[in-house]
């Protein structure tokens, strides 16, 4: 594919393929976890509560189940918190976990894998809820560069890019329609 010119943009994912890789993601979860006992998602605020929310009732479709989900707020654990003390104020959102995590397995849902450094954050974060089974990694695009050693196990779709680019996933519940875009950085 392409890369677009700083003033384009490229519609990686539209409604239609983000619905169909949420399903096939669905389909994987359920076929590697052998189905849905002790299984929980736990969203990272913000797009990865909505993406969490899809997946469970996909998993509670196939398999009649409900399946226990929640929501994580990471802010408080990044490691660039204190680099930005000068300026606008992090927004802290909810952390709503209204369960025990301990000896469950957790799938972690993040819209976007990059560096790793959310998913460093939210595991520091989940650790203080309780000790689980396990903790697998949900994300909708991961798109290289790690700077940490993390992967995820269950990906909607693989998009290296390069440092210029971004990522840009939009959301029925927040954004009024779903796609997922690439754009040149400072692109609207």
């Amino acid at each position: 594919m392409p890369r677009p010119k700083a003033e384009e943009r490229t519609i990686l994912l539209d409604a239609r393929a983000m619905s169909r890789a949420l399903q096939r993601m669905a389909v994987e979860i359920l076929e590697l976890a052998h189905g849905t006992g002790d299984l929980v998602l736990i969203g990272i605020q913000r797009r990865g509560v909505e993406l969490a929310e899809r997946i469970a009732k996909l998993l509670e479709k196939a398999e009649g189940a409900e399946i226990p989900r929640g929501a994580l707020d990471i802010t408080l654990y990044r490691d660039d918190l204190m680099r930005h003390a000068v300026g606008p104020q992090p927004v802290v959102r909810s952390t709503e976990i209204p369960f025990s995590i301990d000896d469950k397995k957790i799938l972690l849902v993040d819209d976007v894998l990059y560096t790793g450094r959310t998913i460093r954050a939210a595991l520091d974060a989940l650790i203080d809820f309780g000790r689980p089974k396990s903790i697998q990694l949900v994300v909708l695009v991961d798109r290289g560069h790690r700077e940490l050693p993390i992967r995820a196990d269950y990906v909607g779709k693989n998009l290296p890019t390069s440092p210029g680019e971004s990522v840009q996933v939009r959301l029925q519940e927040s954004d009024g329609h779903d796609e997922v875009v690439v754009e040149q950085e400072g692109q609207p």
